[in-house]
């Protein structure tokens, strides 16, 4: 029997305007903008962390194989990684949804920058407390840019040293947010789980992200205020200004201590 003329089959596929998705998902629809269904997800989320360690040995290696200076390998072994844990997030979001502006969340208003400044500061104040605690255990407590900024200082030319500090003040926050409350978070609400458990799961990832065991309370207590300001503020740019102001500092003291 013929098949011209039969409709075609229904295909299930997830909304993009799902439960607890970005305020520019719900913007662009109340706008007219026709918007696909996301296919990104978990996986891209664990792509890109992966992809950060992946790149991270050959930044290394590169670097002590060409003979550059130690300032400039470290340099490298930032940024190579960082086109895995911030790149892919904005490349699966273009081609498998609506492009990462719409689909993580990108906006910055006033109300974003005033809650940002706010959560930044209460991540500053609760990671000293848990900094003073942990030093009543670990005396030498520091964190690894801390002592790359010591080397770098000590072996590098000013200019790696402005560089890194500038990674450390606005690339990190950046990159970090666009993969945790950006692609991470958005991956698991897009799955149903509870916001609750959405913000504990990408909190606890965020602190082991950083391979430091001694600093993992300190990680925990500023990425659970990160995780309630993308709840609270429904995109990434309140925690991107939060995380920045909670490194700054360090990135002052790099550059002027």
């Amino acid at each position: 029997m013929s098949s011209v003329g039969a409709p075609a089959p229904l295909v299930r596929r997830a909304p993009a305007d799902y439960p607890g998705c970005p305020d520019t998902v719900v913007l662009a629809l109340e706008r007219g903008r026709m918007l696909r269904a996301p296919r990104w997800g978990i996986p891209d989320f664990l792509i890109a962390l992966l992809g950060f360690v992946v790149l991270s040995v050959p930044a290394v290696l590169l670097g002590e194989f060409a003979g550059w200076p130690l300032a400039w390998t470290l340099l490298l072994s930032v940024l190579l990684p960082w086109l895995a844990l911030g790149g892919w997030p904005l490349v699966t979001t273009w081609f498998q949804g609506n492009g990462p502006v719409i689909d993580l969340g990108i906006r910055l208003t006033w109300r974003d920058a005033g809650w940002g400044l706010i959560g930044g500061i209460a991540a500053l104040v609760l990671g000293g407390l848990m900094a003073l605690g942990l030093q009543a255990l670990f005396p030498e407590l520091t964190s690894a840019a801390a002592e790359a900024g010591e080397e770098l200082k000590a072996e590098g030319p000013f200019a790696a040293v402005a560089i890194f500090a500038v990674c450390v003040g606005v690339g990190a926050p950046v990159v970090e947010e666009l993969a945790f409350r950006g692609l991470g978070y958005n991956a698991l609400r897009k799955r149903g789980l509870p916001t609750g458990w959405v913000i504990v799961i990408t909190t606890v990832a965020f602190s082991l992200f950083h391979f430091e065991p001694t600093r993992i309370p300190i990680l925990l207590a500023s990425g659970a205020v990160l995780g309630i300001l993308r709840w609270q503020t429904r995109g990434v740019g309140a925690p991107i200004v939060a995380h920045a102001v909670n490194n700054l500092p360090g990135a002052a003291f790099l550059l002027l201590g």
